[in-house]
């Protein structure tokens, strides 16, 4: 007998997925102003390659303890109890959680200051002399606000459990806001050489520290308003909580190993040349807006309703499947077309968000390299996350343990070859490896994504992104970069804010009218929401 869930919920989370979108559009969006701003004073120098390396170093600690850990183990064990009514129990878990979080960072954020210096041994082995001191010195100064950072992230696990999606996902604005006044306030007296740019990186990690506080700042009374009922405690007694904690062990490990897998591509860029760790960190800027807009946005809305999915396992099952497949489709539509732009015009798009100052042309053409590997696996990326979440809401964490363990290994002997041999083994320039570094990367992501789809088949049945919707997505996105390209056979590439305020949007526009022209749902919808905001309904 199938048993009705106490508080139903759509079978669609679209206005869920936009609210997310939306708070991370605007977070985004801050953040490429700040690597703007970090481009233009610190370019791919010594200190620029210092501060990307070490900006990524602690977030390690974030990102393990962080959203996506939460996401799989706390999100599905909160939101079931409060579709269950169970709002006491689930403030007694949400505290306890807290608790426990704060503690275990604490301690993991004094012990990595401590061992700042043999981190940076292994994660950027090519860095030497005053550079690999000068990031040695910058991750000492970031640390302290990864653990705000963590507490953050449990924020926005709260806040997503409770169906509040834009503040947390826009909540790191503040973060960037700090970032981009002391850059605009210090870039202009300090840039001018070597040293003021070793002083310019280190008021950046200050400045970061400030802005985690901010970021936790102003999501704490909204987290306190939903949940009236949370207590910080040491509950490890409570049955949810220790549920919670058995799934988050094998989340905590998958997760470590795909943070393994991210600092191997830092690793390796630091061997392939000088100025190779700064061009792909602002590479991924880049790349993480797609993933972060489209993946992360479908997959943090459908998790809470995905696991407050009540019912018989056929009824369970059906519900899955219906989501699982409405959310690929629409990750889909907006994925295809970044990817084309990453390889047919990759120079645009990095040239309109970075050329300037100490970032010039040919740095642009080196990133285009960067951002065209990275195209490869970036569907995979981002379907991956939706077909892992859905194991997560079944309560199963261990499953994408077992395939990204599988990926890092991909990653690390397929990047080793791509960024370090084939490139004298082809007789081109050693820093190309860096573009080769995300091309690998990809194949091991699709490798990870056919897996998963293929686990879930047993549990909910095939479900995937048809391939005549694919053909159509993609021959639409062929037909867009071709009008963007022709922009810049016009304009040319002497001016890129003219090209890309030209290319960009005409490439956008040429997409959504290929696609609405072969009647594809997302299309539509897509088209009547320009319509009425041009019409200003």
């Amino acid at each position: 007998m199938s048993i009705a869930p106490p508080k139903p919920v759509s079978p669609r989370s679209g206005g869920g997925a936009a609210l997310v979108a939306a708070g991370i559009l605007l977070s985004r969006l801050f953040g490429l102003v700040r690597n703007r701003l970090l481009g233009h004073y610190l370019g791919t120098s010594d200190a620029g390659d210092a501060f990307n390396a070490a900006i990524r170093i602690p977030n390690i600690l974030q990102n393990l303890f962080g959203e996506g850990v939460l996401s799989a183990s706390f999100i599905p064990t909160y939101s079931r109890l409060l579709a269950e009514g169970n709002e006491e129990e689930a403030g007694r878990v949400a505290g306890a959680i807290g608790t426990l979080l704060a503690l275990t960072s604490a301690v993991l954020v004094l012990v990595g200051i401590v061992l700042t210096p043999y981190a940076v041994a292994i994660i950027a082995p090519g860095f030497a002399g005053e550079k690999r001191a000068l990031t040695i010195h910058l991750v000492q100064l970031i640390f302290p606000g990864v653990g705000l950072l963590v507490l953050s992230a449990w924020s926005l696990g709260v806040l997503n459990s409770h169906r509040r999606f834009f503040l947390p996902y826009a909540s790191p604005v503040a973060m960037n806001v700090v970032m981009i006044g002391a850059l605009l306030g210090f870039g202009p007296s300090l840039a001018g050489d070597v040293d003021g740019q070793s002083r310019l990186a280190a008021v950046l990690a200050w400045a970061s520290v400030l802005g985690s506080v901010a970021q936790l700042g102003v999501q704490l009374p909204t987290v306190l308003r939903v949940d009236r009922r949370l207590r910080l405690h040491l509950g490890t007694a409570n049955k949810n909580v220790r549920v919670v904690l058995a799934q988050f062990a094998p989340v905590f490990v998958g997760r470590g190993v795909v943070q393994i897998s991210a600092y191997v591509d830092n690793v390796l860029a630091s061997l392939v040349s000088g100025g190779a760790v700064a061009v792909l960190s602002y590479a991924q800027v880049i790349t993480m807006l797609p993933v972060s807009l489209f993946g992360m946005s479908v997959s943090a809305a459908e998790l809470p309703a995905m696991s407050g999915t009540i019912g018989s396992d056929d009824d369970v099952a059906r519900v899955l499947r219906q989501r699982l497949s409405d959310g690929l489709h629409r990750i889909a539509f907006y994925v295809v077309p970044s990817s084309m732009a990453f390889v047919a015009i990759g120079d645009i798009v990095g040239a309109t968000l970075y050329q300037s100052g100490k970032f010039g042309r040919a740095d642009v053409i080196w990133m285009w390299g960067v951002l065209a590997g990275s195209a490869i696996g970036l569907l995979a990326g981002t379907l991956g996350r939706l077909y892992a979440s859905t194991w997560y809401a079944l309560r199963n964490t261990r499953t994408p343990l077992k395939f990204a363990l599988l990926r890092v290994a991909l990653t690390l002997g397929l990047g080793w070859a791509a960024a370090l041999w084939l490139p004298g083994a082809v007789g081109i320039d050693a820093r190309w490896g860096v573009a080769g570094l995300t091309a690998s990367a990809g194949v091991a992501a699709w490798v990870e994504c056919v897996l998963l789809r293929r686990s879930l088949v047993p549990r909910i049945g095939d479900v995937r992104v048809d391939r005549p919707y694919q053909a159509k997505l993609w021959g639409a996105a062929l037909v867009a970069s071709l009008v963007a390209w022709g922009a810049k056979l016009v304009l040319g590439v002497e001016h890129p804010l003219v090209l890309g305020v030209a290319a960009l949007p005409a490439y956008g526009l040429a997409y959504l009218g290929a696609t609405a022209s072969m009647a594809i749902p997302e299309a539509s919808a897509m088209a009547g929401r320009v319509r009425r905001l041009i019409g200003g309904r």
